[in-house]
């Protein structure tokens, strides 16, 4: 779609924060790409000492890596695959054209997301178009388009194998399914839980209509899983990446989770995630508020793909919620999740072709969100504020006024704890409305889609 990747492009040249147009984990990504176009290495300790960062990163580099050896040898603590994908698009034009790339990924992406609705679903064509450009030209899913982390990338991935083994289990949908599993881990290992669960529907899937494809499958993905930890051993020194870096050295690679892990006090994410003032989903794209309904219309009406989505986005959340060593860093709201949005943004358009009279207050929601990104990109541009370090303080009047209505769980004192008690009241009534509302007159339900839609493109 080409719409979401012009979207895209305004932000590649603004500032993330002061003194640099990239920060946090995006300079060592750009350097292990730089690194790969021309030295076929992930070795960056060269293009640390002559600071080819510069065009990028102008102030002073967090280098992030250990000296790994005697020759003191530097690989960045984060999975190759991005890197290895960004490669050609630095040796050509540099960090913008690795950045257009990455815009690229994000039209792929929202291309894929309508063929799963449309192809698979059935959905017509022209409203989900409109739901799924809407929600990909608002934040974060705008704002992974050009920013350089593997979250757009996995999500790709992950509409792949969906599409795939949503279809049949021939040798060409195997392929490309178990292509796209493999290629989760090695984007990042925290994609390794909903790479599994891909992997378990798939092998579940291809069960049913031959062992022997199943075992093979399974064969390969376990060999390639075996390869995965060989390979991590042997460059990194870990079964991870992090094992090089400079915050887990001596075997503490798994403190990446966080050094005291606290899995009562992280439960509050699982709302936090989606409604908190600074880095929750709906402070910048309010339309994510119909991700609770979407949700329980996908498991209510049990569609053959419903478990399978369900799961992934649960999983996903999940591992933003318990694993994830914080919800507030140095990146775009919404990082840990942005893996299985463009599932819940095809959950929304779904809802909204069954109940059209969602569909306009889901589009003039998505205006306010792309209107508040591109003032903020335009602040940003201009040196007023960063997208990163200082976003929270744009001047916008509209993003101001409707980040009072919602908590501030970093600070959660007891008007926060009051605010997220009302709100999550909200979501759970309208969620178990929607739920019950399906499952004891569905026809009634459905009617407003009868009345309006086509039956040849009637979800099934």
């Amino acid at each position: 779609m080409i719409i979401t990747f012009l979207a895209a492009l305004p932000a590649i040249g603004a500032r993330a924060t002061y003194g640099a147009r990239t920060t946090a984990d995006e300079p060592q990504y750009l350097l292990t790409a730089l690194s790969i176009a021309e030295d076929f290495d992930l070795d960056i300790s060269d293009e640390i000492a002559d600071r080819r960062f510069t065009p990028w990163h102008e102030i002073n580099l967090n280098q992030q890596t250990i000296a790994l050896n005697e020759t003191n040898q530097r690989i960045s603590p984060h999975d190759p695959l991005l890197p290895v994908l960004l490669a050609p698009a630095m040796a050509i034009g540099g960090w913008t054209s690795a950045k257009i790339f990455l815009a690229m990924i994000s039209s792929a992406s929202a291309a894929m997301t309508l063929a799963l609705v449309t192809k698979r679903w059935q959905l017509s064509p022209m409203p989900a178009a409109l739901v799924i450009a809407a929600f990909f030209c608002s934040p974060p899913l705008v704002s992974y388009g050009s920013q350089v982390y593997p979250e757009m990338p996995a999500a790709l991935a992950v509409l792949i194998g969906t599409f795939a083994i949503t279809s049949s289990t021939t040798g060409k949908n195997l392929a490309i399914a178990s292509i796209a599993i493999v290629s989760l881990p090695w984007l990042s290992v925290k994609y390794v839980p909903v790479a599994a669960v891909l992997a378990l529907f798939t092998l579940w899937q291809t069960w049913h209509s031959s062992k022997k494809r199943a075992l093979s499958t399974a064969l390969f993905l376990a060999i390639n899983g075996l390869i995965f930890l060989v390979v991590h051993q042997r460059i990194y020194g870990g079964w991870t990446v992090y094992a090089s870096g400079d915050h887990f050295v001596n075997g503490k690679e798994f403190e990446v989770v966080g050094e005291y892990w606290n899995p009562l006090g992280r439960t509050r994410r699982i709302i936090g995630l989606l409604i908190d003032r600074g880095f929750g989903l709906a402070a910048w794209a309010p339309a994510f508020l119909f991700a609770p309904a979407a949700l329980a219309l996908a498991y209510a009406r049990k569609h053959k793909d419903s478990f399978l989505v369900v799961s992934l986005i649960s999983v996903g959340w999940a591992n933003a919620t318990w694993v994830a060593l914080t919800m507030h860093g140095w990146w775009w709201p919404g990082r840990q999740v942005v893996v299985v949005l463009p599932l819940l943004v095809a959950l929304i358009a779904s809802l909204a072709e069954r109940h059209q009279k969602l569909m306009k207050p889901i589009l003039l929601a998505s205006l306010l969100s792309m209107s508040s990104w591109f003032w903020l990109v335009l602040e940003a541009s201009t040196g007023r504020k960063t997208l990163i370090f200082d976003f929270q303080q744009t001047s916008n009047p509209a993003f101001k006024i409707w980040r009072l209505l919602l908590p501030d769980h970093q600070r959660m004192n007891l008007l926060d704890i009051t605010i997220t008690t009302i709100w999550l009241a909200a979501i759970l009534f309208t969620t178990w409305l929607t739920y019950r509302t399906w499952i004891t007159s569905p026809k009634k339900a459905d009617a407003l889609a009868r009345d309006t839609v086509p039956k040849d493109h009637l979800v099934d």
